[in-house]
């Protein structure tokens, strides 16, 4: 960050905090992912192969199906789609249709996503279109899967406090590759945590509360299409959540009943029941996303993006922020953090 940004953030204690808390939510997108990266496919096979918690960074297994190789602490797909829409939405002053497309695709290109192992299904069929010059509001008429909730984070992290509009601009941010009911309202779930997370006396029952609005309506906003109420089984996952049994025997029911694949209605509720288990502790939520297994790095990207904005920057460990940065040095943590705020500082609530 400038000097001059700094001074302009400390002349106002409500806006330094703001930029603490949006740093946080960049944070916290990255720290889930990576910590869930090396996740295998179900929490047995996953317990068994780390020996226990997954409770640090660990680089991608040998045999991993798609983050075979990748350095401990090293993103994914999650991660690098959400800064890219950040840096397009910092760009056009908000969330544009023609931000997103663009954000999309040109990540999909810096990535080879021709021939990436580990470009979403959605996402591909949409950027395709694109590349067609098919009209944006068809572009993702068949987009069901998670790619519009994992990199939703700035969404969120512009609207602090107004769940509507986050809710709002995440089924808008969809459109391009995820333009159904059920994707965008997963989107709008963790996009209106988010937002209410950023607020200074929000509990964890508010933000809770909050993603199920904003996911309740966002479906007036998308196209029809097949499947779950993602606010109803959030419900569920909470449940099972606060059940009276072990972390573990928690997590297998999160993983038997509500489930962990690239399915919205799956992996939205699940990362909203590591939420619950971590009880606003960073690592903790990290950790149960990881073992949780499966589509690990998404639930844990979303979860911890939440946790992240409502505890800030401040609640990480030096040394996880210090890896992040150092394994991913494309990021520009603070860079995006201070035009996102920008964007947001216009529309925090007055201190009562």
């Amino acid at each position: 960050m400038s000097v001059s940004a700094m001074k302009t953030l400390h002349h106002s204690p409500q806006g330094e905090r703001l930029y603490r808390h949006i740093l946080g939510g960049l944070l916290g997108e990255a720290l889930g992912d990576a910590w869930g990266m090396p996740a295998l496919l179900t929490p047995e096979e996953t317990w068994q192969r780390f020996g226990g918690w997954v409770d640090r960074f660990y680089p991608g297994p040998a045999d991993h199906p798609v983050h075979a190789g990748l350095p401990a602490g090293r993103v994914t797909d999650d991660t690098e789609q959400a800064f890219a829409l950040a840096q397009a939405i910092i760009a056009d002053g908000g969330v544009t249709l023609e931000g997103v497309a663009r954000a999309i695709v040109s990540w999909y290109e810096s990535v080879d996503g021709d021939r990436s192992p580990y470009i979403g299904p959605s996402t591909r069929r949409a950027v395709q279109a694109i590349r067609r010059g098919d009209p944006l509001t068809q572009t993702g008429l068949r987009g069901d899967t998670n790619g519009g909730a994992m990199r939703i984070c700035p969404v969120g992290l512009i609207h602090p406090g107004d769940v509507h509009a986050a809710a709002r601009d995440a089924a808008l941010s969809c459109i391009p590759t995820h333009n159904t009911q059920v994707a965008a309202s997963g989107a709008a779930a963790v996009a209106g945590a988010i937002a209410q997370a950023l607020l200074p006396d929000s509990t964890l029952q508010d933000i809770i509360e909050a993603g199920k609005h904003a996911a309740h309506e966002a479906v007036q906003w998308a196209a029809p299409w097949m499947g779950p109420s993602v606010p109803r089984r959030i419900e569920l996952a909470v449940a099972l959540a606060q059940a009276d049994k072990t972390e573990r025997e928690r997590l297998q029911d999160l993983y038997d009943l509500i489930g962990t694949t690239l399915a919205t209605s799956e992996s939205v509720p699940a990362a909203f029941g590591v939420l619950v288990m971590g009880e606003g502790d960073l690592l903790r939520t990290a950790t149960y996303a990881a073992n949780l297994s499966g589509d690990a790095d998404t639930v844990g990207a979303m979860a911890c993006a939440i946790v992240g904005a409502w505890r800030g920057a401040d609640a990480f460990p030096k040394e996880v922020i210090a890896t992040l940065k150092r394994v991913n040095p494309e990021l520009d943590f603070e860079g995006v953090a201070l035009g996102l705020y920008r964007l947001a500082e216009g529309t925090m609530p007055p201190k009562s």
